[in-house]
């Protein structure tokens, strides 16, 4: 086989060598590029390869129906809105992803977004390097929250652990009822929406999900409420949160991930927006993060070789 790694892993050159050296070992051909967007250069390093793995890399339909051996996409990423899955299903192509590299990780930038909210740490630290008080700044504590977890997959419920750890009070909904720990009380997003101190979104991106959180839910959420989004962009209509932040229908937001990858547009209307946290889809990028999505997806990628399956999307 084949094997066309199109984009970094973020590892070391080290630890990419030891995966490489046993795929040769095994009779395998492995070649590994940098990150390009030309679908034409993708084209171009893929075109005889039966096994192209990619991190968040988009990967058109036109790339993938140019690849006339491919019979695998191994994605080292949860998420796999940014693969034409359609392409693969006409072709017949098995695509797996990395799913549980990123629960820590992610987890642990939505508790820090929450925290750094709550006790106003941009504002203090403006406030600090300008010689200046914390002056009407006196923030609150995350413990007696109640916090909203949208989407109950292996993220959300890692959040939740962290939030009950908090001592917060974890209310949840996801979109048909979840096996979860009974300190997450599972209910309609409608009640979810009104009774959060702060909605976490841990939800994929899907048709059920785009554009999920927009003015009507916003809406329904309490003016002192804060949302916090590592899960995707669309999932939330950005003009809308813009509004609300600027109007003070909620108080805050914490927003690792827009409708495109960054960098952004300077004009995005969520860069410029009061009481608001914004970073450039950092949540999954640990260096712990990155050394267990390798020994994942090329786990993923051993078992396929050998006839088995695992993280299956197609």
């Amino acid at each position: 086989m084949k094997i066309v790694l199109l984009e970094s892993l973020a590892v070391s050159d080290q630890v990419l060598d030891q995966y490489a050296e046993e795929l040769k070992k095994a009779g395998h051909e492995f070649a590994a590029y940098e990150r390009d967007m030309d679908p034409a250069v993708q084209i171009e390093r893929a075109k005889d390869a039966d096994v192209i793995m990619i991190a968040n890399m988009p990967l058109k339909g036109e790339v993938i129906r140019a690849c006339e051996r491919l019979k695998y996409i191994n994605i080292a990423f949860t998420g796999v809105d940014h693969v034409d899955l359609e392409a693969c299903k006409e072709k017949g192509i098995q695509v797996s992803n990395a799913s549980g590299y990123s629960n820590q990780s992610v987890s642990e930038l939505a508790l820090c977004m929450m925290l750094s909210l709550l006790r106003n740490v941009p504002k203090v630290d403006e406030r600090c390097r300008e010689g200046k008080t914390k002056d009407g700044l006196v923030g609150c504590e995350l413990s007696g929250k109640t916090v909203g977890i949208v989407g109950l997959g292996a993220i959300g419920q890692k959040t939740a652990a962290l939030c009950h750890a908090f001592g917060c009070r974890v209310i949840a909904y996801n979109h048909r009822p979840k096996e979860a720990p009974d300190y997450i009380e599972q209910l309609s997003l409608e009640e979810v929406l009104k009774q959060a101190d702060i909605l976490s979104l841990h939800c994929p991106l899907n048709d059920s999900t785009r554009g999920l959180i927009g003015e009507k839910e916003i809406d329904q959420m309490k003016p002192t409420a804060y949302l916090i989004n590592t899960a995707r962009g669309p999932v939330v209509d950005s003009n809308a949160l813009a509004q609300a932040l600027n109007s003070g229908k909620i108080a805050g937001a914490g927003i690792d991930v827009f409708e495109t990858e960054p960098p952004l547009d300077p004009a995005h209307p969520l860069l410029s927006v009061k009481n608001t946290i914004v970073t450039p889809h950092v949540a999954f990028a640990t260096k712990e993060s990155m050394v267990l999505r390798a020994e994942i997806v090329f786990d993923t990628l051993d078992a396929w070789l050998k006839g088995e399956r695992k993280n299956v999307i197609l």
